[in-house]
């Protein structure tokens, strides 16, 4: 088992980014994809499927517990001669473009959401159209009518809490209204109970409170590929000025953890456990960690965010990372058998919080029905354009990562701070558009 953490600094990443794009084309975009069948996962072992695979993951705490061995050792009951290791990314998001541009991509990896759909055939292979015909999110991880990777799960969003917790507080009803959850935060707090774990400190969660819920709120997947159209999409009185509102006033009551600029994650979870925090405003996958951190599954509930006052409200329903095979991959029919394994034959979304990838199938997960009897409007997600990811980068905008959010977040004037975006914003949308 091997596994390393990478960290580099965003700006960094940004201009590696910048030069493997204008340079991908120049040097490997002249030798088109491989073409490899896909080997088929329920294939005997006499098939001669051998050597060592290495997957690049995110989920460096399920290398570390052995969960990833386990699959590995049933695929390798299969393929005796197979060996999968494994190679955790600890900031997945920035680290694996750096990784791209050294090609030092492993065999199987999860497909970068900032990378443009008219580069995926640099660096994946195109898959099966049997494979291809299996994902649910048709508009994602594709391009030119070929399909480069398949969604490891389903995800929807909302506030993960913890019932003994509210019980404490004397929380008799699950807050419906944005009124609400601000009165049941201010319970908890007197509590002596953290209302909610925003994570400011990790600074990925906190795209749960910029783009991610502005994507969803409107009931308009598109909202995001919209902004392309916009010289000044960041407004106090739109659905930005809404949701990053929402999240300065829960820092500005002290709503949220103290020790703010501490990456605190793993922490977070072990809190929320144990009812000393009350709240999430994450994905459904959560559910499944906290309950590893020493939670029992009856004291965790899941309900949709009440962003505001509306007696109904939007939640996302989004594709968890997609998974691909990496074009420099030196044993592809092996990484194509792994690939359909991990997604088809493994418990991975089952057992850590996922809804399944079919919409046929129905969630082992109980707080998905807790979640579901609130009659929340489940709006699809689609993919980002290519305008849009062009846009973000000229902008230098970590849109995937959540820094800028951190930025706006702790910024003293938001209205000077969506100025200061804008004016990014608009200049990128005439640098783009002067662009024969």
């Amino acid at each position: 088992m091997k596994w390393r953490i990478v960290r580099f600094p965003v700006y960094a990443v940004l201009l590696l980014m910048l030069l493997l794009l204008a340079s991908g084309c120049s040097s490997w975009s002249s030798r088109g994809p491989a073409s490899v069948p896909a080997a088929s996962a329920g294939e005997e072992a006499a098939s001669g499927l051998s050597g060592t695979i290495v997957m690049l993951t995110n989920r460096i705490d399920l290398i570390e517990n052995g969960t990833f061995r386990d699959y590995a050792d049933e695929f390798r009951k299969r393929y005796p001669e197979a060996h999968v290791e494994f190679e955790g990314l600890s900031n997945y998001a920035t680290d694996i473009l750096v990784r791209l541009s050294t090609k030092d991509t492993g065999d199987v990896l999860l497909l970068p959401v900032n990378l443009p759909a008219k580069e995926l055939e640099l660096f994946f292979e195109p898959l099966s159209g049997e494979l291809a015909a299996q994902e649910r999110f048709t508009t994602f991880a594709t391009f030119g009518g070929k399909r480069y990777g398949l969604s490891t799960g389903t995800t929807t969003s909302g506030i993960v809490y913890n019932k003994k917790a509210f019980e404490q507080a004397g929380i008799e009803q699950v807050p419906q209204t944005l009124d609400e959850f601000y009165a049941a935060c201010a319970k908890l707090k007197q509590a002596g109970i953290i209302p909610l774990y925003m994570n400011y400190g990790a600074v990925w969660p906190l795209r749960e409170w910029g783009n991610n819920l502005v994507n969803y709120m409107t009931g308009n997947p598109d909202y995001l590929n919209d902004m392309v159209h916009e010289d000044s999409p960041w407004q106090i009185g739109n659905e930005w000025g809404q949701a990053l509102g929402i999240a300065r006033t829960m820092l500005a009551k002290g709503y949220v953890e103290e020790q703010l600029f501490s990456n605190s994650w793993e922490i977070s979870k072990a809190r929320l456990a144990r009812g000393e925090a009350g709240m999430y405003l994450q994905g459904n996958w959560t559910i499944r960690q906290i309950m590893d951190a020493g939670a029992s599954p009856e004291d965790i509930g899941f309900f949709p965010f009440p962003y505001d006052n509306h007696q109904v409200h939007y939640a996302a329903l989004n594709p968890d990372w997609f998974m691909g095979v990496s074009r420099y991959s030196r044993n592809k029919e092996l990484a194509m058998a792994w690939l359909e394994y991990f997604i088809t034959e493994t418990s991975y979304a089952r057992d850590w919080g996922f809804l399944p990838a079919k919409g046929s199938h129905q969630p082992a997960l109980q707080q998905y029905s807790e979640f579901l009897s609130y009659h929340p409007k489940l709006v699809e997600a689609t993919v980002q354009t290519d305008a849009f990811i062009d846009l973000a980068n000229r902008t230098k905008l970590s849109f995937w990562s959540g820094d800028y959010i951190q930025d706006v977040l702790a910024a003293p004037d938001l209205q000077k701070s969506f100025d200061q975006l804008n004016a990014k914003w608009k200049e990128a949308r005439m640098s783009q558009q002067s662009v024969p």
